[in-house]
């Protein structure tokens, strides 16, 4: 299916791994022009190379900091119009005891999955409203609407980003810019492996075997945790010209753990 975006532009702000490269390769495929940005050069160079071999698309790595004034102006300087931008980031470490958690680590993440991510939007929304056409999605957390005191450093700071992006969304919706968020719940990204593998040394286990404790724990329907790849495609079809009428939602996608019907 052709979704109507090839030849888009887009920013995705940390797209070297997990769901930001999910979200890079599906709309590579459908033949975006997509800027990446993240910190690590290595592997972003080494992930932006993959999927051009893969789809042939045009990918450009921006070796930048998006929580940081030169690090937005930098990935800006490379795409100065984008049609799509994609924020998310890397998570923050799963916090033990809440009362553990001291003020540098809150002012860290407050900058990467908060402040900066705002102020991108208000970077970039105004050219997308003068020019009739957008897409805004903010890859966040599940734990944004279902709070974890395991999650205390990701959920307070993403759900504001998610109240910030709604309530802007309804200014902009009369230019046909669309402006959602995608709130995941497990996935097997670089710091769940990383962190699943040392969980199975400690109790002479397998990673396999610890996250299927979590599933049966959590009861995740699904009964397993989520692709990267999953991600990608549902960032896709809200950046499509089928998702018009889409704006202002939050979108929970964590393979059935949550049960509210609305």
């Amino acid at each position: 299916m052709d979704l109507g975006i090839k030849g888009k532009k887009a920013i995705v702000n940390g797209g070297s791994s997990g769901m930001g490269k999910g979200a890079v390769l599906a709309l590579a495929k459908e033949g975006v022009e997509i800027f990446v940005s993240a910190r690590g050069k290595e592997r972003l160079i080494g992930s932006c190379d993959e999927i051009m071999q893969l789809t042939g698309a045009s990918i450009t790595p921006i070796v930048a900091d998006h929580s940081t004034d030169h690090g937005r102006a930098s990935i800006l300087s490379a795409c100065p119009e984008p049609d799509i931008f994609i924020g998310t980031c890397a998570p923050p470490t799963f916090t033990g005891d809440f009362h553990s958690v001291n003020n540098d680590a809150w002012t860290e993440t407050l900058s990467i999955a908060l402040q900066g991510p705002v102020q991108f939007m208000n970077e970039i929304l105004p050219g997308m409203c003068e020019r009739k056409w957008g897409r805004v999605i903010n890859i966040a957390t599940a734990a944004a609407k279902y709070p974890s005191a395991a999650r205390i450093l990701s959920g307070p700071p993403r759900a504001a980003l998610v109240n910030y992006t709604v309530a802007v969304s309804k200014e902009v919706a009369k230019y046909n810019v669309c402006v959602n968020n995608i709130l995941p719940g497990m996935h097997i990204t670089d710091p769940i492996v990383e962190m699943f593998t040392n969980i199975a040394k400690e109790n002479g286990t397998t990673m396999d075997e610890e996250i299927m404790n979590v599933v049966k724990e959590h009861k995740i329907a699904a009964g397993r945790f989520g692709d990267p790849n999953d991600i990608g495609s549902v960032v896709a079809m809200l950046c499509s010209e089928f998702s018009n009428y889409i704006t202002g939602q939050s979108l929970i996608v964590d393979g059935g753990v949550t049960n509210s019907i609305f």
